[in-house]
């Protein structure tokens, strides 16, 4: 037992010779908790996560023995949790709408009964490594809960629970360790959260997460798991596009970390995901889904910390065998609490006040992303995006220049575009992504080969596009040639036919890599006819005003992801809309050549231009 020497807001000295670094202690008369980040002699420093108010020097200090755990176990899905894990609901039960200082809640239920059922494979003599599976639990009707040796425990297993309901703490099994001493095994185990969970090796991420927005999948893939940022000043749609990911995306887990957003939008997000259905199976959304909630208002440390609790939830649903995709909304207010802490540190700052190790933090916390061989020997994956939040939507600030030489995904939102109302306000020009090749050759295998060319093709009219819209900001659309007006045209079209999508509208809500492809082939098919006919020397006016180009900009409102026979078969009569106006800027006959020689000359002229 120790005490409080000094007070600095979170961070608080104290007397406590025991202790190391990284152990939570329990300070004051109201039993605040904190962790060591500091030892001097018989002092040591802790920052808290919770507000410091009405400390004084002199209360009592205790070291608790752990560092900053994690409670992992059934129970997990479907809950609310804050920064250092302490359940919502059950809070509000305790301490009512406002959490209290000091409040001390398990993170999972303690009376909840759960049906295990053993693994067949777990005979009493057999050897037990970390990380093999003990038996699974039903924890909801959409996910199967295994429960997993702590990764730490080796040696033979003495018994193991028969099929029957138990809570987290009752022992299931006995486990005599080398050295003889016997370890008790419970459907819970614990995890300190900075640190890694083990797992035998990485593998290569193959297969691209689908999140059925349209610029995401199509134009700049992320695999499962990879590492993704998504930076944009204010009111670009970061919040909407994270939740549209979440709902969507083909992984078995979502973990959304709301870390030191407004109060407002969280509750926007906790208010809005349990409402949700899940699209997959029909079941509520929030089967598969848990949340860490830490608003700009909770403490500044606790902010910190729910990044890693996040991430190490994540981990342990990877360790289980399953796809889980985190969403961190954002990595700016996790690195402004580390400049705060760092200042009041002494630590010397650098870019704009951030610490030194701002780079190295931002990587190790990336860096846990990953496909993995888990230790049982299954595979699973933790795709991790994060948001970021430039001031200004500058991107040269430092959080944003570090994260962008880490991940390798970048969706780069615009003002300009939100304010056009063009969502997602993902910027084709200053987003890009590292897994094309790799994406290409599972959209190759069960799309269509030509996905990577095709893809290429738009990219390249879109960036011409940008380049034609600059001279006719100067000198005028009049100054333009037919040629280039309707690249501006076909720019325009794929960029309101295919990368504009709805989050409220049913059909265009999601769209599946078919309906992706077939769209991106329509609109593609319609700019070559289009080239073929300004080559033949129609102009560009015609062209645009023909009505297939409006009706191919609600294509993807008409045509779901079910009628993808439909949306073929508008592909297979985009010749016959222009076939008249082919027929007119065909070379006619001429009365000097022999009957039929003319038709020759204009379908050569016509094939040469293809």
């Amino acid at each position: 037992m120790g005490k409080i020497l000094e007070i600095n807001g979170p961070l608080v000295k104290l007397e406590l010779p025991q202790t190391v670094i990284g152990e939570q202690v329990r300070v004051g008369r109201i039993g605040l908790i904190g962790e060591v980040i500091g030892r001097d002699g018989d002092t040591a420093l802790a920052q808290l996560y919770e507000d410091s108010a009405g400390l004084c020097p002199g209360e009592e200090a205790e070291g608790l023995g752990w560092p900053l755990s994690v409670e992992l176990g059934p129970g997990l899905l479907g809950a609310i949790f804050d920064g250092v894990q302490r359940p919502l609901q059950a809070v509000r039960e305790q301490s009512g709408d406002r959490i209290a200082r000091g409040v001390s809640v398990p993170a999972l239920p303690r009376d909840t009964r759960w049906h295990f059922v053993p693994n067949p494979e777990r005979r009493a003599g057999s050897m037990l490594a970390g990380g093999d599976v003990l038996g699974t639990v039903q924890e909801t009707e959409s996910i199967q809960h295994r429960i997993l040796t702590p990764p730490l425990i080796h040696g033979e297993l003495l018994e193991l629970a028969p099929e029957g309901d138990h809570t987290v703490e009752e022992v299931i099994g006995r486990v005599r360790l080398a050295d003889g001493r016997i370890e008790k095994l419970h459907l819970f185990q614990r995890w300190p959260v900075r640190m890694p969970r083990p797992y035998t090796q990485r593998d290569h991420a193959v297969v691209p997460l689908i999140t059925g927005q349209r610029i995401l999948d199509t134009f700049y893939p992320l695999l499962k798991g990879g590492k993704a940022a998504i930076p944009g000043p204010f009111g670009a749609g970061k919040t909407m596009l994270q939740q549209q990911i979440a709902r969507w995306c083909n992984a078995e887990i979502v973990i959304y970390v709301g870390c030191g957003e407004r109060g407002n939008e969280l509750t926007d997000v906790l208010e809005f995901m349990p409402r949700l259905k899940d699209p997959h199976t029909g079941r509520p959304l929030m089967e598969r889904t848990l949340m860490v909630a830490n608003t700009s208002n909770m403490p500044v440390v606790a902010r910190e910390a729910s990044i890693y609790v996040g991430i190490t939830l994540a981990e342990y649903f990877r360790d289980q065998g399953y796809d889980v995709v985190m969403v961190a909304d954002s990595t700016s207010r996790w690195a402004e609490a580390l400049r705060e802490v760092s200042g009041r540190l002494g630590h010397m700052p650098v870019e704009e006040g951030y610490p030194a190790y701002l780079g190295s933090r931002l990587a190790a916390f990336y860096e846990r992303a990953g496909r993995v061989e888990t230790l049982a020997g299954d595979h699973g994956s933790v795709t991790l995006i994060g948001s970021v939040s430039p001031p200004g939507g500058d991107f040269s600030e430092p959080v944003t220049s570090h994260t962008k030489e880490i991940i390798q995904t970048f969706w780069a939102l615009s003002k300009e575009l939100a304010d056009a109302r063009h969502y997602p306000a993902v910027d084709w020009l200053e987003s890009f992504s590292g897994n094309v090749s790799s994406a290409a050759k599972w959209w190759a295998e069960h799309v269509d080969p030509e996905w990577e060319s095709a893809r290429a093709e738009a990219l390249d009219l879109l960036a011409a596009s940008e380049e034609l819209q600059r001279i006719v900001n100067l000198v005028g659309v009049e100054a333009l040639s037919s040629e280039q007006r309707w690249t501006l045209e076909s720019a325009d079209l794929i960029k309101q036919g295919l990368l504009q999508q709805s989050a409220i509208d049913d059909a265009d809500s999601f769209s599946t890599p078919e309906k992706q492809f077939t769209l991106l082939a329509a609109l593609l098919e319609i700019n070559h006819q289009g080239m073929k006919l300004v080559k033949l020397g129609a102009p560009a006016r015609r062209l645009i005003e023909m009505p297939l180009l409006a009706q191919a900009r609600r294509w993807k409102n008409q045509h779901s992801s079910a009628d993808i026979a439909g949306l073929k078969a508008r592909v297979a009569a985009i010749p016959d809309a222009f076939e008249p106006l082919l027929q007119e800027y065909i070379q006619p006959p001429s009365p000097l050549r022999g009957e039929g020689q003319g038709e020759r000359v204009g379908a050569q002229a016509l094939g040469s231009q293809t």
